[in-house]
């Protein structure tokens, strides 16, 4: 008669390429998940100053020719795209990998606005674009509205 005795056997538990697993899912997870190129939406502060307004958009990573500014019927649109391509040969793997991101950002502009006059600064990751106000905007006074 048979022995039904269970054996145990040993679990290895190495993996068999850790220093690829590795790399994999924590340096480039990072990178591509993370804020260099999250394919999201960038936030946008709008800030008013006496003069103008102030539109700051955080795009690190990118470059000026990345963007795209446009003006019609009074809306200002900022856009970008970016498209990136990884290859890396290693003697046991090969791996290629491409990103694609863009966004796209709409504003309705006051009627306050010199559309006429409208600059863009990209310097150290944030877009600017300055939205000077019409010389009629700057000048109006405050005042106190008495009620009858």
């Amino acid at each position: 008669m048979e022995d039904k005795k269970m054996k145990l056997a040993r679990w290895n538990n190495e993996m068999v390429f850790p220093e690829f697993f590795n790399r994999i899912f924590n340096e480039d997870a990072e990178n591509y998940f993370g804020k260099r190129n999250c394919g999201c939406v960038p936030a946008a502060n709008v800030i008013e100053k006496e003069g103008a307004f102030e539109v700051e958009f955080a795009v690190p990573g990118m470059k000026k020719e990345d963007f795209k500014i446009g003006l019609e019927n009074n809306v200002l649109t900022v856009s970008a795209e970016k498209e990136q391509q990884k290859e890396e040969k290693e003697k046991n793997y090969t791996r290629k990998e491409f990103a694609y991101g863009s966004f796209t950002r709409s504003f309705s502009l006051p009627k306050t606005v010199d559309t006429e006059k409208i600059t863009a600064a990209y310097d150290n990751g944030v877009l600017t674009v300055s939205l000077p106000k019409k010389e009629e905007a700057k000048t109006e006074v405050s005042r106190q509205i008495i009620i009858s």
